[in-house]
């Protein structure tokens, strides 16, 4: 059994090394790495960033991301000022106005706004605008609200 193991160890010996880990398979580059550009030179993060999110399917989740994050940039400051964006969902995007004449100058600026949002995030990430104007207050509750179908005696 001695001379077995004695036997495998000096096998072993004589074959290389294999190098396991993140590197095998690869060939390692050796000694100074000139001038030019080398993969083993510092990268800069955005870079570096960049390629993660192209690698991971992330471009379009940065995108959306991107009209509701840089509204302001995206649009302008006049319309950011008077409008935000509310869902993205399949492509549609719902703008919500501070009042229905900004709605109403908004919905006649759509293809403008759709230009706009393709230039800064990329095409086909908005595809349509829904512009609402504000939320009516809702009178379903509150210290005047009568409980249960009202009184329903006005029509005599």
């Amino acid at each position: 059994m001695l001379d077995a193991a004695l036997a495998r160890r000096r096998e072993a010996a004589r074959q290389p090394r294999r190098r396991t880990g993140a590197g095998s398979g690869e060939k390692r580059l050796r000694g100074y790495s000139g001038p030019g550009p080398d993969p083993r030179d510092p990268q800069l993060f955005g870079a570096v960033l960049q390629r993660l999110m192209k690698a991971r399917g992330w471009e379009r989740p940065k995108a959306e991301a991107t009209v509701f994050g840089s509204w302001e940039k995206v649009v302008g400051p006049d319309i950011a000022a008077h409008s935000r964006p509310v869902k993205l969902d399949g492509g549609v995007l719902t703008v919500e106005a501070e009042s229905t004449a900004w709605a109403t100058q908004l919905r006649m600026l759509t293809g403008r706004l759709l230009q706009q949002i393709a230039a800064e995030v990329g095409h086909n990430v908005v595809t349509r605008l829904n512009i609402h104007g504000p939320a009516a207050p809702s009178w379903s509750r509150g210290p005047r609200r009568v409980q249960g179908r009202g009184p329903r005696d006005t029509y005599g």
